[in-house]
């Protein structure tokens, strides 16, 4: 099979989502009771399991393991909170552990996602984690907490005022107006495949939707695109739907130094994990802006 060929096969797997958690026999056992069709992945270091419902079969599986959790690692995560609590308005106990609510912010929920057992409340809008994985809580709490204070709106408003007439505003300015120009310089000898997400050095991940054919002019758009030179050409792109990011199977390395400075390569299970949590976001918002603009029946 060529690599083309096996890239395309990649491209049509159904969509699937990662789950890991400590090694325990008996943990495994119920795992594959309940998710017969998931399979190890050595590369991943994660189970795979298929469906576009996983992610919520796996939250629900992951609350009730946290439930299932002996008796005295809950007792031994009370009596720490106790001995040693977390004082702070983004945190509340309630009756299985804590509930955590801040302002979003990403570094937020990497740390979040880091916890053991550790589950969105999409209804609450709140992260909750139980008393077995305060510890782990407790390591973690001064990057969230800090964090927090970043992204609430007030300390956002102090930092955009401090960069007014600034030439870090100028810069902000100069970088957004070329992101909405939805063009990337690619090498016009190597051109990234159309039509699939792939992930950028400007941009993040995106889908090309073109090449125009255009040669790029390497002194004009140096601040933005250090690496492109006069055998560059101009490629449209959009941004990667949900559906489109699920289907995308992830690179089984980083991208090496010719990939970073040709400028695009195949996403990682990160940098996928990423763009889908963006991805959604975006369709949430959208959803709700459509429904408030719906006429009332």
């Amino acid at each position: 099979m060529t690599d083309e060929s096996r890239e395309e096969t990649k491209a049509v797997e159904p969509p699937q989502e990662t789950v890991s958690f400590a090694f325990d026999r008996l943990t495994v056992a119920r795992f594959r009771e309940v998710f017969p069709n998931a399979r190890w992945s050595d590369t991943l270091q994660a189970w795979t399991v298929p469906g576009k419902t996983a992610r919520r079969r796996i939250d629900r599986w992951l609350a009730s393991e946290a439930d299932r959790k002996r008796p005295y690692e809950e007792e031994r995560g009370r009596d720490a909170y106790q001995f040693e609590p977390i004082l702070s308005p983004y945190l509340q106990v309630y009756d299985r552990g804590f509930r955590i609510k801040t302002p979003f912010s990403r570094t937020v929920v990497d740390e979040l996602r880091q916890i053991p057992f550790a589950r969105w409340n999409s209804d609450d809008k709140v992260w909750e984690v139980p008393y077995a994985s305060y510890d782990d809580l407790q390591h973690r709490w001064e990057a969230i907490e800090k964090a927090a204070k970043r992204a609430e709106p007030e300390e956002r408003r102090k930092r955009a005022e401090a960069r007014k007439g600034t030439e870090e505003e100028a810069k902000a300015k100069r970088r957004t107006s070329e992101r909405n120009k939805k063009r990337l310089p690619v090498p016009s000898d190597d051109l990234p495949p159309p039509g699939r997400p792939v992930a950028t050095t400007a941009f993040g991940i995106v889908v090309v939707t073109d090449i125009t054919g255009e040669l790029v002019n390497p002194e004009e758009v140096a601040e933005h695109h250090p690496n492109a030179d006069d055998e560059h050409v101009w490629a449209g792109w959009r941004a990667a739907t949900l559906e489109e990011l699920v289907h995308t199977w992830p690179a089984r390395a980083e991208p090496g130094e010719y990939e970073r400075i040709r400028g695009w390569w195949q996403p990682t299970l990160e940098e996928l994990r990423a763009a889908r949590t963006a991805a959604k976001s975006r369709e949430r918002r959208r959803d709700a802006r459509n429904a408030s603009t719906r006429p009332s029946t």
